[in-house]
């Protein structure tokens, strides 16, 4: 018997549209539009149909926009394959979506999810703003040369391997300053295809503090249920079922490398066989395919 698990995409899947069908086709997803304009006192859903691209974007409002859109993704999927949803038996996101998995496991509330989602995206920006930094995605090199590459181009800054995402792509974060050095080395000695991310700035690194204090107070604050189907750790590739642990976890995702290959290859080395990206984008579909070309993954239209 087959096993399947959804998977929430991150920053980054946004475009103008999104979310657009659902809102028009599905009351339910209307419905979680509708509370989203409210509990963030403006419209979302003006931003998410019609941008501008630039500050949909941002990261303040594109974490939010995905989130609402993602779980709007999963109304649809209700009315048109609820028999998927009912058989889904594990989650997992790409940094921002686990908070969506969560909701979707029952950990959260969406209520809930989307403040906390709200403050991410509001500290990380704050962080982004206080220091220049960026992130570089490396393609084509194994992560050992990637963090060798690292280690030449640091210097005195900060410079990390953030997103390890599938065989060949992996993201590096850091200052401007080495981000740069880093681009320069990876084209001179020919060892990577270094491509600058559009973000605003060194997500998942130590340059996001004191972000992470803001989002554990949030967190604190916030009800946190033991998930109804295991959702997998960003952090540690570990299921956590207590509160406390998923709240702490959650606050070292902020700083931490994202593991987003070992995720995928632990959810296929325990059966699962069929995946979902829900939500905006092909992202996820993209990476799968590197990690294990034979396993389908499905989307779902927004």
């Amino acid at each position: 018997m087959g096993k399947t698990a959804f998977l929430f995409p991150g920053q980054g899947a946004q475009t103008v549209g999104m979310g657009k069908r659902l809102y028009d086709t599905f009351p339910t997803a209307k419905a979680l539009f509708d509370k989203a304009d409210e509990i963030l006192g403006y419209s979302l859903t003006d931003l998410c149909f019609n941008g501008p691209i630039e500050q949909l974007s941002t990261t303040v409002i594109s974490q939010p926009a995905l989130y609402v859109t993602s779980l709007a993704a999963l109304e649809a999927l209700k009315v048109e394959k609820p028999e998927i949803v009912e058989s889904c038996s594990a989650a997992a996101g790409l940094s921002l979506g686990e908070y969506t998995a969560l909701a979707f496991a029952g950990a959260l509330t969406f209520e809930d999810g989307l403040k906390i989602v709200q403050c991410r995206g509001q500290a990380m920006q704050e962080a982004a703003d206080a220091t220049a930094s960026g992130m570089v995605s490396l393609l084509g090199p194994a992560v050992d040369v990637v963090e060798d590459l690292c280690a030449q181009a640091r210097g005195e800054d900060i410079l990390q391997v953030a997103n390890l995402l599938c065989p060949g792509n992996t993201v590096v974060s850091g200052t401007k300053e080495a981000c740069a050095r880093l681009t320069a080395l990876a084209e001179e000695t020919g060892a990577a295809r270094a491509v600058p991310l559009a973000v605003a700035g060194a997500f998942h690194t130590p340059i996001m503090c004191p972000a992470d204090e803001k989002l554990a107070k949030v967190l604190a604050e916030a009800t946190v249920s033991s998930p109804k189907i295991p959702v997998i750790s960003n952090v540690d590739v570990k299921i956590h079922t207590e509160p406390d642990d998923i709240r702490q976890t959650l606050v070292r995702q902020l700083l931490s490398p994202v593991q987003w290959e070992k995720t995928i290859r632990r959810l296929l080395d325990e059966g699962y066989d069929t995946f979902y990206e829900v939500g905006p984008g092909r992202v996820l579909r993209g990476l799968l395919k590197r990690i294990d070309r034979k396993t389908p993954c499905e989307g779902v239209e927004v």
